[in-house]
């Protein structure tokens, strides 16, 4: 995966401000998922047997593996931002630094869980994430992502942010031979539409 120099750039500001940002943001978030996380997490447990091993990505504070582990799920949660792995570890969860534009995913996972997280990612990396993605699901696989919708790129001292229409990213997942099973469009926060896809890999 050819990952250019701005790209990279992008995500180190976006990772300095969640490392200034992570205790701050642990301290305000919800304990438990919204409504409408509870319900795309639910569909990815449906499409994971019980006891399926599921890779999150962007675990944050963990709040999300919480709950897919109390419906009977193996999480292993990973973050590229330190200070987020420092919380978890204090709270007694093991959790792992994985950076998903540089490292390998490892695998093969009944499921992988993103949300929140490809919003980050330069449109011209996303292809080579969604393949990394689906290479390491098992076949049957199922890969559980939310993005911002919208039109275009931002990228200032806060960190980067990409917003996608529904068909364009649907097209995206379609490429990485990943097929659509689930999918839902929901406002959140002030007023931030939100895209979820659950898709499998056949």
């Amino acid at each position: 995966m050819n990952i250019s120099k701005k790209s990279l750039e992008s995500s180190r500001r976006t990772v300095a401000a969640y490392e200034d940002y992570a205790v701050r943001y642990d301290e305000i978030v919800a304990t438990a998922p919204w409504p409408n996380e509870r319900l795309a997490l639910r569909q990815l447990m449906a499409a994971v047997e019980s006891g399926g091993r599921i890779l999150e990505v962007g675990s944050g504070a963990g709040r999300d593996a919480d709950f897919i582990e109390s419906l009977g799920a193996q999480v292993r949660r990973t973050d590229v931002t330190e200070a987020f792995l420092d919380i978890q570890r204090q709270r007694g969860k093991q959790a792992y630094k994985l950076d998903l534009l540089t490292d390998e995913l490892g695998g093969p996972y009944d499921g992988i869980l993103a949300l929140c997280v490809l919003i980050h990612i330069d449109r011209d990396c996303t292809d080579g994430v969604l393949q990394k993605v689906a290479a390491a699901l098992r076949n049957g696989g199922a890969f559980l992502v939310s993005l911002r919708e919208g039109a275009g790129e931002t990228d200032d001292d806060d960190g980067h942010m990409t917003y996608w229409s529904r068909d364009d990213f649907a097209a995206r997942l379609d490429a990485a031979g990943l097929t659509i099973d689930w999918e839902n469009a929901h406002v959140g926060g002030v007023d931030k539409r939100w895209l979820t896809f659950l898709a499998r890999k056949p």
